[in-house]
């Protein structure tokens, strides 16, 4: 027999039409060179615009996933989005507890692209109480960043990027990677944050239309590196740039969003040049 791949689990939402979600996971990591292991944690009803309702998984269900496979193979990496409950973010982050060796990202799904809410104050106190804590890496965009380290009590809190970094890295985790698609910027600057500062910065050729399930491909390309071993700011400069490559090679197969080409690499033709400065 050969030896096997290494093995990456995502916990997410489904998405019917393969642009985020469980299916944009499966896709990336796959693509990364690993194999990928599914937990449903809620199924969507969705299409290239946005979502239209969230139907949540049992959590025992969501549990009885995880474990049958934690208990069969040797999971290398967690990858966590979508989640559509209290009761699921409480019972995965009972699961990981188990593994505290395993590299751990957090996609901190809260809307839809189109701005449909995906996670109430409930389930994020939940988020940032339970799992936060345990994560390797959370992978907020700037506007998820300012939600989670808004300070309700202070109606006049505005913190900038800096500030919401270091806000989310006290709740416990080792890096945080803003990403900068939803700022008013000429080019898309992306920056990693440990609690020593600023670890990289990358900037990026901002592409015209918007996309659907590029936090996805993004939070999964790590996870999979991850899994491979590579060191936490390699992973994200290297995810970066595959992530830049899927969404340069996007198409609109519907009426909505742009879907990242998540196997570009297999299409054959001359190789884009990586727009990394």
């Amino acid at each position: 027999m050969s030896e096997s791949l290494p093995l990456v689990m995502s916990f997410a939402a489904t998405d019917p039409s393969g642009g985020a979600g469980l299916q944009a996971d499966m896709l990336a990591i796959a693509s990364m060179g690993c194999h990928p292991l599914s937990v449903v944690t809620a199924i969507t009803v969705q299409d290239t615009s946005g979502v239209e309702d969230v139907l949540p998984i049992d959590s025992e269900w969501v549990v009885d996933q995880a474990r049958a496979m934690l208990e069969d193979v040797p999971v290398t990496a967690f990858k966590i989005g979508l989640l559509g409950s209290v009761e699921n973010i409480v019972a995965i982050a009972e699961v990981l507890a188990d593994y505290p060796d395993i590299p751990f990202v957090l996609d901190t799904v809260l809307a839809s692209g189109r701005g449909d809410e995906l996670a109430d104050e409930d389930m994020l106190d939940a988020m940032c109480e339970l799992l936060i804590p345990q994560a390797t890496i959370v992978t907020p965009n700037s506007l998820e960043a300012r939600r989670l380290a808004l300070d309700e009590e202070d109606e006049e809190d505005d913190p900038s990027l800096d500030e919401c970094a270091k806000r989310i890295l006290a709740m416990g985790c080792e890096y945080v990677l803003i990403t900068g698609t939803h700022e008013q910027t000429n080019k898309v600057v992306n920056t990693l944050y440990s609690e020593q500062g600023v670890v990289r910065s990358d900037s990026w050729d901002r592409l015209p239309g918007i996309y659907h399930g590029s936090g996805c491909t993004l939070a999964s390309a790590i996870a999979a590196l991850l899994a491979q071993g590579v060191d936490v700011a390699d992973a994200v400069k290297e995810a970066q740039e595959y992530t830049w490559q899927t969404l340069n090679a996007g198409f609109r197969p519907g009426m909505g969003q742009m879907i990242p080409d998540r196997l570009f690499w297999a299409r054959g033709g001359e190789d884009e040049e990586k727009q990394l400065n």
